[in-house]
């Protein structure tokens, strides 16, 4: 294509300069010089007939001596470069400016004569047998007032004049020739810019074809195809961010099966190598309550993890409505408290809860805004042991501020930012005592947004985690 751009549009280009400028100066060349012949022709002309009438008002004496007329003539001759002939009212020539008296006595022709003879002037080509070379002449009465004894004849070399033309043409078709280097010139560089750009956005939009986003068209025109080159760049930028994202949900989309994978395939080996011994008679009937319980709870783990995901998708795709309801802040924390204390009292953790004033609100809906708690209370006791975990409550301008505090493990710097992601683990290494569904914070980050709050961590290892949201306050 880069090929075909450069052959076909520069060269459609520069031979379509060219062919105008020629046409234009081929057309603007012939016209001056159709012009200028005429001009010149018409001035000539003009410049005859003046000089002729000053020969006639030196001539107006008819009874002027031979000799006299003669030189006269002569100076005539030799003061306008042009050949005099005096004629008679019958058309005889009577004298001329030439010294060879060839034309004397010859007459010229009767329709000048006739026009003389009514006090016209005649401009003509004539022919004379004995003119060597074609004349421009011209023809004026010659007499003094009503009285015409004849006429004037001045002639002019007609080559003298074609010689003048064809010098002005010559100098016409250089000057053509030149403006035809300069237009080449100008063409070329008007054609390469124009291909040039065309030939960038080719191989751009061949690499968009490869799949490759990251090319930029580096075009500072501010013309038409900059404005494409600028809207290429912009769809590229577009393409990119798409492609990139649709790396990372495709990412997403197979740490999303591979973690659903391990998540129901442990508790169902489990399930099924249980229910396989108990088939079997391999578990005696003291033991089997204990492995009825840990089935139970696995089959517990599934529905929460199936609920969970539920929970995340409904979400994600705007599906779950709220019932915003004005609720107090102090009785749903007291009651979190309260059902979290047994499993931190396992742990040898405690739990209290903590309000800056008596009488919060805040707009929200209760069981929504509760299953946010429960979420960062759980994650608080499963990481906290022989600690302390403090649920506080503040008034912040038109929210308030809740927070989660613990003195548990912490949670390191890099994986701060990843632990909104579903399925993300802080800690993978941990029994299965801890494990969970890898929802709980990516569901609560979700549900916050929906109620148009916040949320935000702040953690150091070995020292413990704060979680803080706002939520908008009701009077």
């Amino acid at each position: 294509m880069f090929g075909f751009i450069h052959k076909s549009i520069f060269r459609k280009l520069l031979f379509s300069y060219m062919l105008t400028v020629l046409l234009g100066l081929f057309a603007v060349g012939l016209l001056l010089s159709w012009l200028a012949k005429d001009y010149i022709f018409d001035a000539r002309q003009q410049e005859l007939l003046r000089q002729a009438k000053r020969v006639n008002l030196a001539m107006q004496d008819a009874m002027l001596p031979e000799e006299q007329v003669k030189d006269l003539l002569a100076f005539f001759d030799q003061s306008y470069d042009t050949r005099i002939w005096m004629f008679d009212r019958n058309g005889r020539i009577l004298a001329t400016s030439s010294k060879e008296e060839v034309y004397i006595g010859k007459s010229v022709d009767e329709s000048v004569v006739k026009k003389i003879s009514l006090g016209e002037d005649a401009v003509l080509n004539l022919e004379f047998a004995g003119l060597k070379e074609p004349m421009l002449s011209v023809v004026v009465p010659w007499g003094k007032g009503e009285q015409i004894y004849g006429g004037i004849v001045l002639h002019a070399p007609v080559k003298g004049i074609s010689d003048t033309i064809a010098g002005l043409r010559e100098t016409i078709l250089w000057i053509t020739l030149i403006g035809v280097l300069i237009s080449a010139g100008i063409a070329s560089y008007l054609s390469w810019s124009i291909s040039r750009p065309l030939q960038l956005i080719d191989r751009t939009a061949a690499k968009i074809g490869m799949g490759d986003y990251t090319e930029r068209i580096r075009i500072d025109a501010k013309d038409e195809i900059g404005d494409l080159a600028a809207t290429i760049n912009h769809m590229m930028e577009k393409l990119e961010r798409m492609d990139i994202d649709k790396r990372k949900l495709e990412q997403i989309r197979q740490d999303f099966l591979a973690n659903v994978s391990h998540e129901l395939g442990t508790p169902l080996t489990a399930v099924q190598g249980f229910l396989e011994a108990l088939q079997d008679g391999l578990i005696d009937e003291e033991a089997r309550p204990r492995y009825y319980d840990i089935m139970y709870k696995e089959t517990l783990h599934m529905a929460r993890l199936v609920d969970d995901i539920l929970d995340l998708v409904r979400l994600e795709n705007k599906e779950i409505t709220l019932n915003l309801k004005v609720v107090e802040v102090e009785p749903l924390l007291a009651r979190a408290a309260f059902k979290f204390s047994t499993e931190a009292a396992e742990r040898g953790t405690s739990i209290g809860y903590e309000l800056q004033e008596p009488q919060l609100k805040v707009h929200a809906d209760p069981d929504r805004l509760e299953q946010i708690v429960n979420n960062l209370l759980k994650n608080a006791v499963k990481f906290t042991e022989a600690g302390t975990i403090r649920l506080e409550a503040a008034h912040s301008g038109d929210r308030v501020l809740l927070r989660v505090v613990d003195t548990g493990t912490g949670i390191s710097p890099e994986d701060q930012e990843r632990i909104w992601e579903r399925f993300f683990k802080v800690d993978r290494g941990r029994s299965r005592k801890n494990s969970g569904t890898g929802l709980g914070l990516a569901i609560v980050r979700e549900l916050v947004e929906l109620h148009q709050g916040t949320i935000g961590v702040h953690s150091e290892l070995g020292k413990g985690t704060v979680f803080e949201l706002t939520l908008p306050r009701a009077n």
